[in-house]
């Protein structure tokens, strides 16, 4: 991955495209945009089903194009932008081509596998890219991290988790650097019993206490999956091995991640629980910005608390370490079961529990093999979810 010098940093306004415009991290980047219209120049948003706010977006922040990927909308996207001259397009192909538009920085916020080839369009024209889809890394790894060097684009991390590590890491002496360490909520469940766990709602998991997100990563969070995506993921980011790498809980959430050196130092990077602020960090990057998120109290905030998370009662978090040190297909595979067995969870077909029965069957049974190209992620991808619903349909 390409070093900041391949870019032009400084001249203003900064062309941007978002991608997933309309989900969370999408509508906490509009609203820093919004902020400061002068100092960006909107090059393309999408979305996947949300026309209304998507054209609202377009409209507002004076987008050259909008694109819908669900290909039945096009018509209702153009209704909603008559009369301006922002472009419009649907479909899986439009959203690649408006990712490859001639921005210098890309938001990839496109929820789950559907972001990969939008993002790898990205990456391949030299972007900076800031990167809140946990999946591309996740799924595609050592594809996408490939691609980014030979494309000399530039990777953001947005997570709060891996932006935190990007900030404290020394990358002038990585060899310093001991070990990595996560921090995790702990999710609604941190303390719940077995019984309690086997009778979750939807609408229960969805509830985050600290955070505002969609429904998968919200479920993710409560079956702590999103800590062990996020630990295949700052794997890949800062090249350091599972073993080196550590997840912490902390119910507070507002260490965090934390670096730890080989002198015994360890850094952090505190903040409230505010996704605009690592959004911030990404969008003015190298530079700070300001951002709105609520200031840092700790005196108000009294304590800040931290314990070991039970694997026994979050068992993706092993499922998800194993995965990344089995390698090849293992981490697609294990992204692509979860994501079937949420949507399954929220649907009402499945048990909260059941979710990580479904991965776990879909690690043991499905094939694996080197991921040379894209064409093998999709592939193994595909073939784990065709599992997942077989499994699903025998519980």
């Amino acid at each position: 991955m390409a070093l900041a010098e391949n870019h032009d940093l400084t001249h203003v306004p900064r062309s941007v495209t978002i991608l997933g415009s309309t989900g969370s991290v999408g509508c906490s980047t509009v609203d820093l945009l919004r902020r400061d219209p002068d100092a960006y120049d909107v090059e393309a948003l999408t979305a996947f089903s949300n026309v209304a706010l998507l054209a609202k977006q377009a409209r507002e922040l004076r987008a050259r194009m909008a694109v819908i990927g669900d290909p039945a909308l096009y018509g209702a996207l153009r209704d909603a932008l008559a009369g301006t001259n922002i472009a419009v397009a649907a479909g899986p192909e439009a959203l690649i081509e408006a990712a490859a538009r001639p921005s210098d920085w890309v938001m990839a916020a496109i929820v789950g596998a559907a972001g990969l080839a939008p993002t790898l369009a990205a990456a391949r024209r030299g972007a900076i890219l800031a990167i809140a889809n946990k999946e591309c890394l996740v799924t595609a790894g050592p594809v996408f991290r490939a691609e980014m060097e030979r494309g000399g684009a530039t990777l953001l991390p947005v997570d709060s988790e891996h932006n935190a590590i990007f900030q404290v890491f020394d990358f002038n002496q990585p060899e310093t650097v001991d070990r990595l360490i996560l921090t995790a909520s702990g999710g609604p469940f941190l303390d719940a019993d077995a019984e309690t766990l086997a009778c979750v709602t939807p609408a229960q998991a969805i509830a985050h206490p600290n955070w505002s997100m969609g429904a998968k990563i919200s479920v993710d969070s409560a079956t702590m999956m999103n800590k062990g995506l996020e630990l295949i993921e700052a794997s890949y980011i800062f090249d350091m091995p599972a073993e080196r790498i550590e997840v912490l809980i902390h119910p507070q959430s507002v260490v965090h991640s934390l670096v730890a050196y080989v002198d015994g130092s360890v850094l952090a990077q505190l903040g409230t629980p505010d996704m605009r602020t690592p959004i911030a960090y990404a969008l003015g990057w190298p530079r700070r910005i300001p951002a709105p998120a609520p200031r840092l109290d700790l005196a108000a905030l009294g304590q800040l608390t931290f314990q070991a998370p039970d694997l026994k009662r979050f068992p993706a978090l092993t499922l998800a370490r194993e995965a990344l040190q089995s390698g090849g297909a293992a981490p697609t595979l294990l992204n692509a079961a979860n994501e079937v067995a949420v949507h399954a969870f929220l649907s009402g077909q499945i048990s909260f529990l059941d979710i990580v029965r479904v991965v776990e069957n879909v690690l043991v049974h499905a094939p694996r093999g080197a991921m040379r190209a894209l064409d093998d992620v999709l592939a193994v991808d595909a073939e784990a979810r065709e599992r997942a619903q077989a499994f699903i349909v025998e519980l």
